[in-house]
């Protein structure tokens, strides 16, 4: 049995297999590419391509494939053998540069929103050397990114890329400023928590709810749920542990440093965070650890849920962005020290970050806006959909201090008293973690609690990235022209603090009333759901920050926004579709035969003793009698409030209606199921309930 250092990125053509395999002048080439831009030579691609193919087919590579992410939200490849023809008839195993460089897989069916017509079909995919190759089974995937024949993005990373550049560029201005000519380049840097529910494929199987859509859409609340909090950090089940087990090899195998795992807090649900890495790679990563995620599973007999909110009544899935930046050289620019007040350096950078975020509040929000995660924010399990910023009493103390020009004393440092000599003694920190808070501090790093589990986590790192990039322009601008640099550094950092105080809250997040303070009194956004937000995509200010940095085109932001939209629309539309299927199929029936034995029940106990009442067959008779109708005419109103959506002018016209009419109905319906499953014969109802489905993991 292989140890875990061997086994880890033992199918990566990482930096350690490049210095092995390439001269000397190749890999010092390569990492010019990589580590600071430089353009690739087509020599150095073929070198590189022969190394990557021989290294692959010794570890049983067949194939290889481009390996990008579209905006479907999930990746893509298409596979081609490494086979040549040879003229004795044989074949050899080739792979060029120009192959490893550049692919051409079929643009026309991937969402382009409008980009390209369905009958235009070339595009290109691109060798990001920033990301290392890996093997998967028996096929090199190549990470690349995905564009049109026009030269538009029609991906995540290209996007992506392009922010960290951006906040590359502004960043390396500040740090010049500062007297720091070293740092090569700023990295943002990222480690994503991934959150995730485990149930039997049995299970799995038996509802087309979750087959189609990925959550329940009907289900009575169970007798237990979480409650008791005893899942959270629990013994973790043998089941469970075998998975998570075998799922820690596989994503070490591909050099993913998978470290912590733990059951989370509502039945059935667990969670995985790696130690944070690049921001590009831990995309590709975190795409990676899904996608393995229910690979293995289906392997141990289970199937991984990753729907932000696959059970009602119980806490949904998020997936915690850590954002950090630090230089090439390691200098994590968001380290306040020992002493923040006095780092000016920290704090500029620190106000950059509270800066975007105020002023880019709503492309935070729109960067996790989907119809799975509009279930869940603001539900008592993850941040509500205002964005503000945590920042802690020391960090807030410092803020203040700067402010009003006043000294700053510094935090205590208390020792904690735990009341038994043998125990350790250590300082409580200077901070507290706020779990209902959107975007907090959390030591070195911003923790962005909104994202949804089953997200992408380039949406979000995009418009963090490109945010902060901007306001790391604006000071640069000020502060490269000003005559006194640390007058004109005090006065930027004052000035942020005043206009910028608004977005900073260290309370309660779930209280509501937070949120009448959010929006009334300090006029922060309030966008509840997709079609709430999304359409702010292309608000004038958003178009001209995102454009100035080179990181989406005007043309490129408005595809986005129709595909966003365009996608939920279709995912309610699936949703509807399925509850009417499954209410009038087997719903509906199974309730009508309970009542029909029920009332057979009742007409033969009266055959024996006609004066008998049979006051409780009757009574659930007739309550179910109710039930049916109310289905049945629940049933009718969504089909009606479905087939409207055809007469509706666009995509964002679709939305609303699906936010005012069709999600409410699709409500109604489901509290007439619901309420028949808990009075009906568990051996008539169709489907495994909640109480099943949870608790079927041992």
């Amino acid at each position: 049995m292989k140890s875990v250092s061997e086994t880890f990125g033992s199918m990566v053509f990482d930096d350690r297999v490049m210095r092995a395999t390439l001269s000397a002048k190749v890999y010092a080439s390569l990492k010019k590419t990589i580590d600071e831009g430089e353009t690739l030579d087509i020599g150095v691609a073929n070198a590189v391509a022969q190394a990557m193919k021989d290294w692959a087919v010794e570890r049983g590579a067949t194939h290889f494939t481009h390996w990008f992410q579209p905006l479907t939200g999930i990746t893509a490849e298409k596979h081609d053998s490494f086979i040549s023809p040879s003229p004795d008839g044989s074949v050899i195993m080739e792979f060029s540069g120009k192959e490893l460089i550049k692919g051409e897989p079929d643009a026309s069916s991937f969402p382009s929103g409008g980009l390209r017509a369905t009958f235009e079909a070339r595009g290109y995919t691109a060798w990001d050397p920033t990301s290392y190759a890996f093997i998967k089974g028996k096929t090199l995937c190549i990470p690349t990114a995905f564009c049109s024949y026009g030269g538009h993005a029609l991906d995540k990373k290209t996007p992506l890329l392009r922010s960290m550049e951006a906040l590359n560029k502004q960043a390396l201005r500040i740090l010049r400023l500062f007297g720091n000519d070293t740092a090569k380049c700023v990295r943002s840097s990222v480690g994503p928590e991934q959150e995730y529910f485990l149930i039997t494929k049995e299970m799995y199987d038996a509802r087309p709810d979750l087959r189609f859509c990925g959550r329940t859409l009907f289900g009575a609340k169970p007798p237990k749920g979480q409650e008791m909090d005893d899942h959270y950090f629990g013994a973790i089940k043998p089941k469970v542990a075998e998975f998570m087990e075998d799922l820690n090899e596989e994503l070490w195998k591909l050099g993913i440093m998978a470290k912590t795992e733990h059951n989370e807090v509502a039945p059935a649900q667990h969670e995985l965070a790696p130690i944070y890495t690049t921001t590009n790679v831990a995309t590709d990563h975190n795409q990676l650890t899904m996608e393995m995620m229910q690979k293995v599973a289906s392997r141990h007999g289970l199937v991984c849920l990753l729907h932000e909110k696959p059970f009602a009544g119980v806490n949904g899935s998020g997936k915690h962005n850590n954002w950090s930046i630090a230089t090439n050289d390691g200098q994590n620019l968001l380290s306040p020290g020992e002493t923040p007040y006095e780092n000016a350096q920290f704090l500029l950078f620190l106000c950059a970050v509270i800066k975007a975020v105020d002023d880019y509040q709503d492309l935070l929000r729109i960067s996790v806006a989907t119809a799975g995660n509009d279930h869940r924010l603001g539900a008592n399990e993850a941040p509500p959909a205002v964005i503000s910023m945590f920042l802690g009493d020391e960090l807030t103390a410092v803020l203040d201090a700067i402010e009003n020009d006043a000294p700053y004393k510094g935090a205590e440092k208390t020792q904690m008293k735990l009341g038994v000599h043998v125990l350790p003694k250590f300082n409580r920190d200077t901070t507290d973690r706020n779990r209902t808070s959107p975007f907090a501090f959390t030591g070195n790093k911003f923790e962005f609690r909104m994202l949804g589990s089953s997200n992408s986590i380039a949406c979000a790192n995009i418009m963090l990235n490109s945010a902060v990039a901007e306001s790391l322009k604006i000071y640069a601008d000020k502060l490269e022209g000003a005559k006194d640099f640390e007058a004109a550094l005090h006065d930027l950092i004052k000035e942020t603090i005043k206009e910028h105080k608004r977005i900073i809250f260290n309370g309660n997040g779930y209280d509501d009333a937070w949120i009448k303070e959010a929006t009334e009194v300090r006029g922060l956004k309030n966008y509840r759901t997709t079609p709430d937000c999304m359409p702010h995509l292309l608000d004038k200010k958003n178009v001209d920050m995102l454009t100035s940095h080179k990181v989406f085109s005007v043309e490129e932001l408005r595809s986005r926004c129709d595909i966003m939209l365009e996608n939920y629309c279709k995912t309610v539309v699936i949703e509807a579709n399925t509850m009417i299927d499954m209410a009038k199929t087997e719903i509906a029936p199974a309730v009508e035969r309970f009542s029909a034995d029920l009332a057979k029940n009742v007409a033969a106990k009266k055959a024996v003793a006609p004066t008998l009442a049979c006051a409780y067959e009757t009574g659930l008779i007739s309550k179910l009698s109710d039930l049916t109708d109310r289905i049945v005419s629940a049933v009718s109103e969504l089909q009606s409030a479905v087939i409207a959506l055809h007469d509706c002018d666009g995509v964002e016209e679709e939305a609303y209606a699906i936010r005012d009419d069709v999600l409410q109905k699709m409500c109604a319906l489901r509290l007439a199921c619901d309420e028949a499953e808990t009075l009906t014969e568990k051996k008539y109802w169709p489907y495994p309930t909640y109480a099943d489905i949870l608790f079927s993991v041992r």
